[in-house]
């Protein structure tokens, strides 16, 4: 120790100094060396780690840089449907000091501040379609008033297909040759708008193969239409009524189909959709007719949408003279029964080829429902089958069906059938005849 101790105490050449303090020194200047060198490299990593995406602090908002554009809301629809499985979508939007996540639950905030995913115009176009009730949901597209004029020659009359209470029907071709039938509806004393927003909402959400489908509409200034699909073989009235000879080619078998698929279109309608929709105007020039003679319903223009109760008393009795069920002409009491009802009329129609009332005819048969159910009575309804029918349909099917026509105008609307057993009626092979209702006269 002695020995060690001199060593340490004796003088060296540098400045003179002891051994041991040279030492301390330059252990002291090593520990500085090593000290700056470890708050160099920590500077280093900490500012690399922040470029790569360490989250910022809540307080702290992004400098969002100049090539990084607005997120457009269908970007955000996009992100959307393309999110985990837990519908959570993330938009990442880069800026200058690393990469901000913004969840897209969170969108109504950020529309609120300054970095708004939507821009003013945008917002103010989407207001204004959602306030008019008339955006497009989905089912659909808007078409302007130029298009649907040079669709259909601007209207003209060689293009007319159809008329109702409520509007024309014409027929277009859009640029790309497809075929529709425009609905320009007429206002009727200010109810236009009222029956084009009807439509729109009950027809726009319905999908059936034995209804007409709308394609898209048009609303712009008073001017309310509808573009639906384009059905190119004429209406039932016109091929049962029309002068197709003294053979129609509407044979018992075309018929009844056309009477099943007429039945599970209503069905549908009352029975497939919440909240049920009634037609109101069941006839037989609403019955659209393909090439392959499959029925599709027209005109929901007098459609009228129903909640959860059973019936809606209305102010307004709409409909055609002679297919319009008693109840609903005298108290205005609508439910679905008034469409099995006019349902009933159209079985009818169908079978004797007669249209509901024909002041031509012989007092007696002026009223077709008063004149089937007195040749029933008469045991003569063989004799009510339409004579331009080349083949009659065997009596057991012929009875059965003007059974169903009887139960369909019951003057009692609590005895009438739904639509869903009308078409089990009709597909039936047997057929309770003795649990059917007695004839009253």
């Amino acid at each position: 120790m002695a020995v060690s101790g001199g060593i340490l105490n004796s003088k060296t050449p540098i400045f003179g100094q002891k051994l041991y303090v040279i030492v301390i020194a330059t252990i002291a200047v090593v520990l500085a060396v090593f000290s700056v060198i470890f708050v160099i490299l920590s500077r280093k990593w900490r500012s690399k780690r922040g470029r790569i995406g360490v989250k910022r602090s809540p307080g702290i908002l992004p400098l969002v840089c100049q090539e990084i554009s607005e997120v457009k809301a269908s970007d955000q629809v996009q992100a959307t449907r393309e999110g985990d499985e837990n519908s959570k979508a993330i938009v990442l939007v880069g800026d200058a000091a690393g990469i901000v996540e913004i969840d897209t639950e969170n969108k109504k905030r950020s529309s609120e501040s300054n970095e708004s995913t939507l821009t003013q115009s945008e917002s103010s176009a989407a207001l204004s379609a959602s306030a008019d009730g008339l955006g497009n949901s989905g089912w659909g597209r808007s078409y302007s008033l130029r298009e649907l004029q040079i669709a259909t020659n601007q209207f003209c009359d060689e293009n007319v297909i159809g008329e109702g209470g409520y509007g024309i029907v014409y027929r277009g071709v859009l640029p790309d040759g497809f075929v529709v039938a425009v609905k320009n509806l007429l206002n009727n004393k200010g109810q236009a708008k009222k029956e084009f927003k009807v439509e729109v909402e009950a027809i726009g959400k319905v999908r059936h193969k034995n209804l007409v489908g709308l394609i898209g509409y048009c609303a712009e200034g008073a001017q309310r239409l509808l573009v639906y699909e384009y059905i190119d073989n004429g209406n039932l009235e016109q091929w049962l009524h029309g002068e197709v000879g003294p053979v129609s080619p509407l044979t018992w078998e075309i018929r009844m189909k056309i009477a099943v698929g007429t039945a599970r279109g209503l069905a549908y309608l009352h029975e497939g959709l919440e909240p049920k929709v009634v037609h109101r105007d069941v006839k037989s020039s609403n019955i659209l007719l393909d090439r392959k003679w499959n029925p599709k319903i027209s005109d929901f223009g007098l459609a009228k949408l129903l909640g959860s109760e059973k019936s809606y008393v209305t102010t307004r009795v709409m409909g055609t003279f002679g297919y319009v069920s008693p109840e609903y002409a005298s108290t205005g009491m609508l439910n679905e029964g008034n469409d099995v009802y006019s349902y009933g009329v159209l079985l009818m129609e169908m079978i004797t080829g007669r249209i509901p009332v024909d002041y031509s005819r012989p007092p007696g048969e002026v009223n077709l429902i008063d004149w089937v159910k007195g040749m029933i009575t008469s045991r003569r309804g063989e004799e009510l089958v339409d004579p331009s029918i080349d083949v009659h349909p065997p009596p057991r099917v012929l009875k059965r069906m003007l059974l169903v026509c009887l139960r369909c105008v019951d003057l009692d609307a609590n005895k009438r059938p739904k639509m869903g057993q009308i078409v089990h009626m009709l597909e039936a092979d047997e057929f309770p005849y003795l649990t059917g209702p007695r004839l009253t006269g």
